[in-house]
């Protein structure tokens, strides 16, 4: 609980004027978001507008006791709606990314399981309110007899553990949800550059380091010495800053690139060196028709060239095509398709067009569409950089 030594309601000074200025933009941002959803039906705007509204909601409890509320209001119930909201952000965070990253995503019914402690929490705070207000006196007092007893005292340490261990476990998941879509969409789209959603890394990345920050300062406050509410208030401004970011980038970046592309399909998208047994169930004359085709009909100069795409021109279903080019040719698709077009790139450069055109406007002739793609798979193939390579061909 927040006390100040003011004596009116609302004090705007340098603590509650900068949170208020944020937390108003950040429901700015909520509302587009829930606009949007509304319009598009796309989910992944409702998970991302209910991620920010929750951190709103707690912004501004803070926002309005550094405002003067608590000490004006001293017999307020507030303190039985101050519900933290770690254990519902957590589970959002997993879906939001889910639903980014996972083609035709739907939230299914057994999914509301990962709210059930957030239900039972509420639940609590409802009934321990219910009976207080019933006691005798309770419209003088702030806190009453449950709330103390019971909700301060035993039920709201073991919640904030709990909350604590979930929040570590859902990010975790997360994580290794966002990777294991990084590894997948190599093995299905020859250009990933626009599908790596280096955006959701900066998202996972700012929340991991304001769970950290938020743990830390609870180890302080706990173990080492109380910190008072001033001292809490750069959690709080970080977490306004944070709502702001996150809100600006979801709400500007196209995150709907999978909703109508299906790749629901195993292909291994690690390269294996060894000869296996998948590897023996690969044909040679497969093998040779996907390279044949791949030579006369230069498939990979198309920028959007994907696996669905070459298995249908090469008559083949997708798992079995990409098990042809991991067994047969020791790649995945992303790595097979870019290694023609930098092989092509290379006899354009040996042919001089380097002298009429730029070397990214080559690059883009070979089927690269972007210059980060195409610079990162140059390096990884020639061991140097496009302009490092031309150099060595002049000398």
């Amino acid at each position: 609980m927040i006390i100040l030594s003011l004596s009116s309601f609302p004090d705007f000074n340098i603590y509650s004027t900068p949170l208020l200025i944020l937390v108003f933009q950040g429901l700015v941002f909520v509302g587009l978001l829930f606009n949007r959803y509304f319009k598009n039906r796309n989910i992944a705007d409702l998970f991302l507008a209910l991620i920010l509204l929750l951190i709103c909601y707690e912004q501004i409890c803070y926002t309005v006791g550094f405002m003067g509320w608590y000490n004006v209001f001293k017999n307020t119930k507030i303190n039985y709606f101050l519900i933290p909201m770690g254990m519902t952000i957590a589970p959002l965070i997993y879906f939001y990314i889910k639903s980014i990253t996972t083609s035709n995503f739907k939230f299914r019914k057994k999914d509301w399981w990962h709210f059930l402690p957030i239900f039972l929490f509420i639940s609590f705070k409802f009934f321990i309110y219910c009976y207080d207000s019933l006691q005798p006196n309770f419209s003088e007092i702030q806190n009453g007899v449950l709330r103390l007893s019971v909700d301060e005292a035993v039920v709201s340490p073991i919640y904030n553990f709990v909350s604590f261990a979930q929040m570590l476990l859902y990010l975790a998941f997360t994580f290794q949800l966002f990777y294991n879509y990084r590894k997948r969409i190599t093995a299905y789209f020859s250009n990933t550059y626009k599908l790596e959603l280096n955006w959701i890394l900066s998202f996972l990345i700012v929340f991991t380091a304001l769970f950290l920050y938020d743990s830390s300062q609870s180890v302080i406050g706990l173990l080492i010495t109380d910190l008072n509410y001033k001292q809490r208030w750069w959690l709080n401004i970080f977490m306004a800053l944070i709502v702001l970011f996150v809100g600006m980038k979801g709400y500007f970046t196209d995150t709907s690139k999978l909703n109508k592309i299906s790749f629901k399909f195993s292909p291994n998208p690690e390269i294996i060196p060894q000869i296996s047994e998948e590897k023996k169930t690969v044909s040679n004359e497969e093998v040779e028709k996907v390279a044949n085709y791949m030579e006369l009909k230069k498939p990979y100069l198309n920028p959007d060239l994907n696996l669905s795409d070459l298995a249908e021109l090469l008559e083949m279903n997708r798992a079995q095509l990409s098990q042809v080019i991991n067994a047969g040719f020791n790649k995945n698709f992303n790595d097979f398709i870019n290694e023609f077009r930098v092989n092509v790139f290379i006899e354009k450069l040996k042919i001089g067009e380097h002298k009429q055109l730029s070397l990214l406007g080559i690059a883009y002739d070979c089927g690269f569409n972007s210059k980060a793609t195409f610079n990162r798979v140059f390096k990884k193939i020639t061991k140097t950089s496009p302009s490092q390579y031309l150099d060595t061909m002049s000398t």
